[in-house]
């Protein structure tokens, strides 16, 4: 595949290391947004705005010039209709963790590449199934730190795959960065 060469507007290395295994050349920038939750908005659409408004943003921090476009996502664990974001402490983490315990739970990553005054989004919704977890389970898992600074305090692709019984939908979705979908608009991007 001949992707075109883009900015990423992300300071996530898990997005970084998603592109590099598809070949993808790329620049990352940082561009610092609000991510708070608006009253009543539903998980989609939350994130779907998130990862517009990050990759707007990047596209402010280029010169008029630069064309090259820029490629943004946000992903959010969803249980109950209840977004869980980035823990802040242990206790956060815990309590994240015992929603999750024995239940199903969606990951949406949406993604946002913009050009110049063009703008294409895609969203990847998919379930994940947890095991039922014991208190020492989730204890140990937050003693790793592995959980911090990751929607739902936890990382698929880390230990906490220890917990999934299963997932249905993109694996690389549920990591950050849906390949098939990221692949498909940077390839049509110009349609």
């Amino acid at each position: 595949m001949n992707f075109p060469s883009i900015y990423l507007a992300s300071r996530s290395p898990r997005r970084r290391e998603l592109l590099l295994q598809m070949g993808v050349d790329f620049s990352v920038i940082n561009p610092d947004i609000d991510e708070s939750v608006l009253e009543n908005e539903l998980p989609i659409d939350y994130v779907s705005r998130i990862a517009r408004l990050k990759a707007e943003a990047g596209r402010g921090l280029l010169l008029a010039a630069d064309r090259k476009p820029v490629l943004a996502a946000d992903t959010a664990v969803v249980i109950d209709k209840t977004i869980l974001g980035k823990p802040q402490n242990d206790e956060q983490a815990a309590s994240m963790l015992r929603m999750l315990s024995g239940k199903t739970h969606q990951v949406m990553t949406a993604i946002a590449l913009t050009r110049a005054d063009r703008l294409w989004t895609a969203v990847s919704v998919n379930n994940v199934c947890f095991a039922e977890l014991s208190e020492q389970d989730i204890f140990w898992y937050i003693k790793t730190k592995e959980g911090v600074d990751k929607a739902g305090g936890y990382a698929v692709q880390g230990l906490a795959a220890l917990f999934i019984e299963h997932i249905e939908g993109s694996y690389s979705g549920i990591m950050g960065l849906p390949i098939r979908e990221t692949g498909q608009l940077l390839l049509t991007m110009d349609d």
